[in-house]
């Protein structure tokens, strides 16, 4: 998974030669994860054809604030799709638009949208040489990168006028890694290591049976995939699970038994920041396992049980300098048997569900959150998808994080 996936990426396209690689650009945005929309310049269309890119986004193509072949169509409102985007990309940028932007001209739909968007912009300059080199050119370039917006420079190359020089928009290659390395630099959790412990244990009967639990894993995948989204390097101790995820900061560790669980939280936790565990970990495991199948042989049956290891517990007696959260799933008493686990397991936040909640708990898509940190501030939560629960969680990290 890359760090663009999900992202909602907002492509200008305004009139050069080196339009014809916004279709590349396109195709490996949307290979990366992300949703794409274009926007262009009138002139823009002589160059590439609005169908080919709204083919290659599944988006419509806007270029004007209103079709002006269809008197009823809706105004493009300007204002909405400079707000829809996570990220604004305008490529090829022309001298014409880029000097538009310096002085915040707005004669057309994309530099209306420009104006009106809150997301990181970054351009592409695409230019002959002799243009690039132009002191004008250079005071336009020094102007938006003072406003914030962020530049991918040209390549030296040979140009249409048949110069050769710097001027060549960068490559659809090029465009995509600078993006997503300029992303990882400035996310929150850069250079931090999170462990998250995820699914149910199976403690073996025998060679056939175990004891286990509902839990399918998907709440700490889905906070594996925040911390990864927020640029940490992340740890998934994962229980027998059917969800498989690939993200390049996601490391898996698959692990069965409670045993199992411990002995990997003990070898990643001292290298970790954050630590949250949303384990469904088995309380009791079998104290004898057949080696051999039991048959039937009684009409009843029996099995001596004896305690796991209580790795939140661990955990919070050799916390140093990590963040520790957990989960409290619960039926009765809900906050107040949460509040005894936040202090017994010396925590910093505790998560809390409760199984009389429709839609929390586990296997569904969705959970019911209750927040509780040390200091006992409750922030209760609506039903929500467990994807948005992963998010309000490490929004919540963060803030307790920074005070």
């Amino acid at each position: 998974m890359s760090v663009l996936s999900g992202k909602k990426i907002l492509i200008g396209v305004t009139a050069g030669i080196a339009a014809y690689k916004t279709a590349g650009l396109v195709r490996l945005f949307i290979k990366s994860g992300a949703e794409v929309k274009v926007v262009m310049t009138p002139a823009a269309k002589e160059f590439v054809t609005p169908l080919t890119l709204s083919t290659l986004s599944k988006n419509p193509v806007h270029s004007s604030f209103f079709d002006e072949e269809d008197e009823n169509a809706l105004w493009n409102n300007h204002v909405d799709i400079g707000l829809w985007a996570d990220v604004m990309i305008i490529a090829p940028a022309t001298a014409n638009t880029l000097s538009k932007m310096a002085i915040g001209a707005s004669d057309n739909l994309l530099l209306a949208i420009y104006l009106s968007a809150k997301c990181p912009v970054y351009f592409a300059p695409a230019m002959d040489l002799d243009m690039y080199q132009h002191p004008s050119t250079s005071n336009t370039f020094k102007k938006l990168q003072e406003f914030g917006n962020i530049m991918i420079p040209a390549e030296s190359g040979e140009l249409a006028s048949g110069l050769v020089g710097q001027g060549r928009m960068a490559e659809p290659e090029t465009i995509i890694e600078f993006i997503k390395k300029d992303i990882l630099e400035k996310l929150p959790l850069k250079g931090k290591h999170v462990m998250i412990t995820a699914g149910p244990t199976y403690e073996a009967i025998d060679p056939v049976r175990f004891i286990g639990n509902h839990s399918s894993g998907r709440m700490g995948v889905e906070l594996a995939k925040v911390a990864a989204n927020l640029g940490a390097q992340v740890y998934l101790v994962l229980g027998p699970s059917a969800i498989n995820i690939k993200h390049s900061l996601i490391r898996v560790i698959n692990v069965v038994s409670a045993k199992d669980m411990y002995e990997a939280v003990v070898s990643l936790y001292d290298n970790c920041d954050i630590v949250i565990a949303a384990a469904a970990v088995a309380d009791y495991r079998p104290k004898l396992i057949s080696k051999q199948k039991i048959k039937k042989s009684t009409t009843e049956f029996s099995i001596a049980l004896e305690r796991t290891n209580d790795i939140l517990k661990w955990m919070g007696e050799h916390k140093k300098h990590q963040f520790l959260v957990g989960f409290a799933l619960e039926t009765q008493n809900e906050e107040e048997n949460a509040k005894n686990k936040l202090k017994s397991k010396n925590l910093n936040l505790i998560v809390l569900n409760s199984l009389n909640d429709k839609g929390a708990g586990f296997k569904g898509k969705t959970n019911k959150v209750t927040l509780i940190n040390h200091k006992l501030d409750i922030k209760a939560f609506d039903l929500k998808t467990k994807s948005e629960v992963a998010k309000d969680i490490f929004n919540e990290i963060n803030i307790l994080k920074n005070e």
